[in-house]
């Protein structure tokens, strides 16, 4: 392989200060890395800011969305490394935290996909492992004025009663930071272009299940992410959000999804969960 990592970034009109973060981070491995920023804003300008030889600089014409920009990177990286990541331009993270993750990979060949522990720049802890959605956890959840009922669930489908302080097979881990294997990639596919955002790291969970690949929480690396919740703040990225949940479930079944439903359950058994 030429490469140990490849990584990817999907940009749309990022600020470069914060963009530097994550490609430094990145960058300072001692592994042989690429890593390609996919640009879907309307002007190429972050190239100027782009100069080191371990990038490569990509800007689309139009904003083609999260999952298919990263799948330009893959589809470029896949028979060269390893190991991709898909990384988000909020994301930073210390020096060794690659390499920890790799060697444990490497130590691990039915893992599909890994995500580390991620917190807020604050220290604060985000609740990502999560079980595979119903429609209530995608659409109910944002719009229910019930907290108390809301609060409840999220305990269940946050998995927050793990503690996050243990490495555990979970079925839906964040794309904010997602190292999957390339050989395993290589069956499962890639990300679901027809969806554009929000929801295309669950669907490629289920996919790396459904072939019987781990897909891992590993709390022995962390990460930071500076998480905006934007489709709670602007209506244009709700309805991205809800697009994206309609085309999801109408694939893998809305209320009746038994797949769902074995997963979860299989999920919640190992994890030893009491009601």
């Amino acid at each position: 392989m030429k490469f140990q990592i490849t990584s990817s970034i999907a940009v749309y009109n990022t600020d470069y200060d914060k963009l530097k973060k994550a490609i430094n981070s990145f960058l300072s491995s001692d592994l042989k890395i690429k890593l390609y920023v996919i640009d879907n804003s309307p002007t190429d300008i972050l190239k100027e800011s782009i100069n080191d030889k371990r990038i490569i600089y990509l800007h689309n014409d139009t904003n083609v969305g999260f999952g298919a920009a990263h799948n330009i990177a893959i589809k470029k990286t896949i028979n060269n490394s390893k190991y991709h990541l898909v990384l988000n331009p909020d994301v930073y993270f210390n020096n060794g935290i690659l390499a920890k993750i790799y060697n444990f990979m490497e130590k691990n060949n039915n893992i599909g996909a890994l995500m580390p522990k991620v917190f807020y720049p604050d220290g604060s802890l985000q609740y990502l492992c999560k079980l595979l959605p119903t429609p209530y956890d995608w659409i109910g959840r944002r719009f229910s004025p019930f907290k108390k009922i809301l609060d409840q669930r999220n305990k269940l489908f946050e998995l927050r009663f793990t503690g996050y302080n243990k490495t555990i097979d979970i079925p839906y881990l964040s794309g904010c930071f997602m190292f999957i294997r390339a050989n395993a990639l290589k069956k499962v596919g890639l990300f679901d272009e027809k969806i554009f955002m929000y929801g295309e790291d669950t669907d490629i969970c289920r996919r790396f299940i459904k072939l019987g690949y781990r897909t891992v929480f590993y709390p022995e690396a962390t990460i930071f992410h500076e998480f905006q919740k934007g489709s709670h703040k602007s209506l244009r990225l709700t309805f991205i959000g809800l697009k994206s949940a309609i085309y999801y479930f109408n694939k893998w079944g809305w209320f009746i999804d038994n797949e769902r439903c074995n997963i979860n359950r299989e999920t919640l058994h190992q994890l030893n969960y009491k009601k």
